[in-house]
Formats: C-alpha cells, sequence, structure tokens
C-alpha cells in the first residue's frame, strides 16, 4: 500500500474495517491498529515499525486517526522544527471536521488551553519566559536540602514496621511533598492532594472533580501570592513583567504540578523497581560501577516516565520518515519506541550511562522546563532510600506486579518490599542505616593517628570530659552540643552539596 492509503487524516468512510467475529481485533477503518485497545504497546509499537518505519498510521478512542512518531531521528526532528509542527490543537483536521467530540477522553491532554505548552511565537516567548525565569530562581542547594528531609519523613512513616508499599507510601508522596513546597503551598500537601493527581491522571469517573480539588487550590494560592508575594515559585509567576493573569498563573502552576508529580513518580518507581528486581543494576550501584544519577539516566532510556505525548500537529503538508504528512494531522511524540530505536541503539538492553541523548523529556522549544527538579527528586529519593534500608527487597513474585497502562504511561500499581525493622531518624540528618548518626573523624593530613581510648574511659564520668577531646575510633555519637562544630572546607563543601 502505499503512504497515501495510510493518511490518518481521511474521512473516507467507504473503507470498511473487518467485519464482526473477525479475529483481526484491535484493527479499525483501513485496516489500522487501535491504540488504546492495545494490552502490550511496547510490542504493538514495534509491530507497527515492521510495517510503517519510523512512522506509523494508528487509531485513538472513536476511530480518530493520528501518526505514531516511532523513530529517534523523526522524533526530535518533530519537536526542534516549530516551522512545521506545532503543539496548537486548534488546526489539528479531526477537531475541525468533528471527529473528536467534547467528551473524547483525550481532550483534557490534547484541548487548546492559553499556556506556553500550546502557544508559539511571541505568545509562546512571554509564557514560556515567565516560566523559565521562575525556574531559575529555584536553589537547588535548599532544594536537595527539602528532598533529604522529606524522604527522611516519608521513611520514618513505615522504618519501624518491616514492610512498605514503596509505589503509595514512597513514590507518589515525595514528589508531591517536594513540589507543593516549590510552588509555595507546603500547607496543601497531604494524602487527599496526592489522590486527586492520581485520580485525575487516570480519567476516572471522579477525575473532574479532582481537577477541580487541585485548581481550587492553585487559585487560593495566586490570590494569596497576588497580596503577599515569597520567594517561591508561584510568586515570581505572579511578578513576571509578562503580566499573567491569574488564569495564565493557575494553569501554568498547574502544568508544573502534575507534570513534575506524574513523571518523577514513574521515574522514581522504575528505578526503585529495577534495583529490587535486577540483581546486576543493584551490584553495580553497590559496587561503585554506576551512580544513583547514572541509574536515573539509564531508566530514563528503559522506561521513560511518559511513554507518549499529546500532540503535535502539522501546519503545513511535509514528509517525515518516509511518510506524506498533511496539514492538519496529528502526530503523537513517543519516547519509550523513540529511546529504543534500532538505527540508533541496535542492542535494546545496552548499558547507556553517561549518554542524555534520549528523549525522555521531549526537546526543542517545548522541552520539560523542570526535568533537573526531576532528577533531583529520583535521585536523592532512591539515595536516601538505599541508605536508609539497605536489606530492602521485594515481597512478591516478580510476576505478581501489577500495572496500570495507558497510551500516555505504563505506571506500576504497587511495590511492596520487606527489610529489617529500624528506629526513625532525624530528618535535619543525612540519611543513614546506623543506629545512631557517627560523629566525623577528627583526624586530618599531618596530624598524629588516632588513638584507641582505653577501657576506662567508655565509664560513665562523674566529671565533664576534657576540653581538648582525643580522637577515637571507633566514634560515639555526636552530641548535639558538637553539631555544629567547624569543620575543614572540603566537609563543608560536601556538606553544601547534599543539602545539609
Amino acid at each position: 500500500m502505499t503512504p497515501e492509503s495510510h493518511a490518518p487524516t481521511t474521512t473516507d468512510t467507504s473503507r470498511t474495517g473487518p467485519p464482526p467475529g473477525c479475529p483481526a481485533h484491535g484493527l479499525g477503518p483501513g485496516g489500522l491498529r487501535r491504540l488504546h485497545e492495545s494490552d502490550d504497546l511496547r510490542k504493538l509499537y514495534e509491530e507497527l515499525r515492521a510495517e510503517h518505519g519510523p512512522v506509523a498510521p494508528a487509531l485513538l478512542h472513536d476511530d480518530v486517526p493520528v501518526w505514531v512518531v516511532l523513530g529517534h531521528a523523526e522524533s526530535l526532528h518533530m519537536v526542534r522544527t516549530p516551522a512545521q509542527f506545532c503543539r496548537d490543537s486548534r488546526i489539528w483536521s479531526p477537531l475541525r471536521e468533528g471527529l473528536v467530540k467534547p467528551d473524547h477522553p483525550l481532550m483534557p491532554h490534547i484541548a487548546w488551553q492559553p499556556m506556553c505548552s500550546h502557544v508559539e511565537g511571541d505568545e509562546h516567548k512571554r509564557l514560556r519566559g515567565a516560566l523559565d525565569s521562575a525556574m531559575a530562581t529555584i536553589d537547588f542547594r535548599t532544594l536537595r536540602r527539602q528532598i533529604n528531609r522529606y524522604t527522611q519523613r516519608l521513611v520514618n512513616d513505615f522504618c519501624e514496621e518491616g514492610e512498605a508499599e514503596l509505589v503509595g507510601q514512597y513514590a507518589e508522596h515525595l514528589p508531591m511533598a517536594v513540589m507543593c513546597q516549590i510552588l509555595g503551598m507546603p500547607d496543601e500537601y497531604n494524602d487527599r492532594i496526592v489522590e486527586a493527581a492520581r485520580d485525575m491522571l487516570r480519567g476516572t469517573e471522579t477525575a473532574i472533580a479532582s481537577n477541580a480539588y487541585i485548581m481550587d487550590a492553585l487559585a487560593r494560592l495566586t490570590a494569596r501570592r497576588r497580596a503577599d508575594p515569597q520567594d517561591d515559585f508561584a510568586s515570581h509567576l505572579v511578578r513576571h513583567p509578562a503580566g499573567l493573569t491569574d488564569d495564565e498563573v493557575r494553569e501554568h502552576l498547574r502544568v508544573v504540578l502534575i507534570a513534575a508529580y506524574e513523571t518523577t513518580a514513574n521515574l522514581l518507581a522504575n528505578v526503585l523497581l529495577t534495583v529490587l528486581t535486577d540483581p546486576r543494576f543493584r551490584a553495580q550501584l553497590n559496587g561503585g560501577q554506576m551512580t544513583v544519577p547514572e541509574a536515573v539516566e539509564q531508566l530514563l532510556w528503559d522506561e521513560p516516565p511518559f511513554s507518549t505525548v499529546f500532540a503535535y500537529f502539522a501546519k503545513q503538508e511535509t514528509e517525515l520518515g518516509g511518510q506524506r504528512i498533511r496539514r492538519g494531522d496529528g502526530l503523537l511524540f513517543a519516547p519509550a519506541p523513540a529511546n529504543v530505536d534500532p538505527r540508533m541503539r541496535p542492542d535494546p538492553t545496552a548499558n547507556m550511562q553517561g549518554n542524555r541523548s534520549h528523549v525522555a523529556f521531549g526537546g526543542g522549544p517545548h522541552e520539560c522546563p523542570g526535568q533537573d527538579i526531576g532528577r533531583a527528586i529520583a535521585e536523592i529519593g532512591v539515595d536516601a532510600l538505599l541508605m536508609r534500608l539497605p536489606d530492602v527487597e521485594l515481597d512478591i513474585d516478580e510476576d505478581e506486579l501489577e500495572y496500570t497502562e495507558s497510551i500516555a504511561s505504563r505506571h506500576l500499581v504497587a511495590l511492596p518490599v520487606r527489610f529489617m525493622p529500624r528506629p526513625p531518624q532525624d530528618v535535619t540528618q543525612r540519611p543513614n542505616h546506623d543506629k545512631e548518626p557517627q560523629r566525623r573523624s577528627a583526624w586530618h593530613i599531618g596530624a598524629p593517628d588516632p588513638q584507641p581510648v582505653p577501657a576506662a574511659a567508655t565509664a560513665p564520668a562523674a566529671e565533664p570530659a576534657a576540653a581538648e577531646p582525643v580522637p577515637v575510633s571507633p566514634q560515639p555519637p555526636l552530641p548535639e552540643a558538637e553539631a555544629d562544630r567547624p569543620r575543614g572546607a572540603w566537609q563543608r563543601f560536601l556538606r553544601w552539596w547534599r543539602g545539609y
């Protein structure tokens, strides 16, 4: 068949699909695959690649035609060529022709809204400029400290139990807690807002009510910052010279909150799952052959948080991946199949350490502006959990794990684990698996070797200790009075970098 015979924007109803009872389940008009009926999108994407190449025709709900961009090079070309492709769904032919109804399941993702991800030109520069400026005000030293403290609080909630469910109790909570802090509404963080975000993303019957709950919280935040600006993300958006309206501020806060929450929750859960189920992966982490940031980057290749992003639209007739794309055609940006494009990655199991050429965060004018925040949350979240619970293990067989899969993403439902119970820790301390924090050695280059403490020195003393403490090994817990003792330049730098 010619590419034109597969053009997804055709409205020719004379072409019939498979007759009732046909074994070609999942096929629609013209023999095209229905993405939303697939129970294994990875397999389907590879079948489409083998049949059509790097750009393939397919169908969405209600048999709405669309192109799926499967190739890595083609994906980058699409997102980096705003003269040919945009995010403005108002030019989408199926929408203009009435094929996409107002209650279409994907309308919340595709419907045009006055935000930077849906506009272009000068309006995009105005809105994206305000968003980028607000992002630039985030102090990553403070951010790392906040992430560390939230990880401590979350692990403290279950560390004494010896068991936990790391998706619902950890991966879904940590990003929301951190993002509420960044935006300027830490008091809004609770179980309800986490449940509302998950419910809205799942598209359930109560998704509209959940979205309203989140928008109400963001509206209150916007009003507070108009009246009383602070040093937070919302305040910087409100005060930006671009002059965003309350609606624009609220919509952009929603984009940042939900996008950062969903992507980071998925990424964190995927890294933890790989650590628990892949002995070689965990051995590389434990043995120092792989750092946690490298592990996170590997998962961005293998299991991107969003498998598909809705959607780009052709502004003119063009060619992409050997297919003729008509003006008004819709195209799905699909990081999952693009990251395993055999022309770029012949071995999909290959180690991609140090390589950031994946498309997990998009590219071009609409590249994710908060990707470094997501990386920081995932990196610290994984590192802190393994420091607190180094013996953590999966509590069920790997084949018992369940996922909820949609065209947009593949979300791990639950990750039950077991470990040796441990006491809670001070949230201001660096995560560790010792019962008590250990004091740093007072020894330094040029100093004499530390001498062991005599047994008598460990007995309870009747009088205060001498003014000049003797370095000991092993070291006793650090008294609170000495917590702020002076440190060397290198120690101070490491403490600053780690967020303490």
